[in-house]
């Protein structure tokens, strides 16, 4: 039977493990189940409860199982792009980022893939229509929407739920993005990967899907991660928002008529953000 998701040629699934072992089981499990012809490679940071162990069990016993151990504890962006190594290196079509916890499950995979049919990055999104978040706390939900809020605010991105991190990419998009700035160690990997992409002009395409907060294990989510992410994205958005003021000022040596459409264009961006943060802020209170 045909799948939403043929013609995409070999698919990787990257998860990332720190003391996962009561999940590990369940994840790939679920994926076998929901995406038979894809491939996972568990990258576990040497967990101290065995789950790189088991892992190794795992794919000792199917040939679409793999696994990437290293030396430590060096953080989510580092094993990701560990794992972005290996997965290109062995010339996988698809590759996508997926959780060990359950929080991203795997059967809404195949609609997340089918999106690569027309995007270059398809990231699936908890605040796009149809998209939601279960058992999370208001808190909780108001930090993640107010971290992407913020984040559209000071980048100027046309996407909803930049720090999800159910993402999908095309292996050269993943490639040709991976050659800008990432961040090496915490949260943020989703923010520079989404950035770098629009950037470049690559199209990416939201796809909703529901969130569930695990129900097993320990969160690696903390004050800290939360707050080198805001630093970050601030030193960031200066950045851009910096140079999009000196290209107004250089405009001005080019004639009032340049100028003007420069500055129009710049005020025009930054209105439409701050409008659709707006509202999103406004649909978050309301749900």
């Amino acid at each position: 039977m045909p799948q939403s998701y043929d013609g995409l040629g070999r698919i990787l699934v990257i998860i990332p493990t720190y003391n996962e072992i009561d999940n590990v089981d369940m994840i790939t499990g679920r994926l076998r189940a929901a995406v038979p012809e894809a491939h996972i490679l568990v990258v576990d940071d040497n967990s101290p409860d065995g789950t790189g162990r088991r892992a190794d069990e795992l794919a000792a016993a199917d040939d679409h199982i793999h696994v990437l151990h290293r030396q430590g504890k060096e953080g989510l962006g580092a094993a990701y792009k560990a794992g972005f190594a290996w997965g290109l290196g062995e010339g996988y079509d698809v590759v996508v980022e997926f959780d060990a916890d359950g929080s991203h499950q795997p059967e809404q995979l195949p609609r997340v893939l089918a999106g690569l049919h027309e995007a270059d990055m398809v990231k699936g999104s908890r605040w796009v229509p149809g998209g939601s978040v279960v058992n999370w706390p208001l808190h909780r939900e108001l930090l993640s929407r107010g971290g992407s809020i913020y984040t559209r605010l000071m980048l100027g991105l046309p996407v909803k739920d930049i720090t999800g991190g159910l993402n999908a990419f095309r292996a050269d998009t993943l490639r040709a993005i991976l050659d800008d700035p990432i961040d090496g160690q915490g949260y943020g990997i989703q923010r520079d990967l989404t950035w770098n992409a629009h950037k470049r002009g690559y199209r990416i395409k939201e796809v909703p899907i529901e969130f569930i907060e695990r129900t097993a294990g320990e969160s690696k989510m903390s004050g800290d991660v939360v707050k080198e992410a805001m630093i970050r994205t601030t030193e960031l958005g200066l950045k851009h928002r910096g140079k999009q003021v000196r290209d107004a000022v250089a405009a001005l040596r080019g004639g009032p008529e340049h100028a003007g459409e420069v500055a129009g264009r710049f005020v025009g961006a930054v209105s439409r953000a701050a409008r659709d943060a707006a509202r999103e802020f406004r649909n978050g209170r309301a749900r």
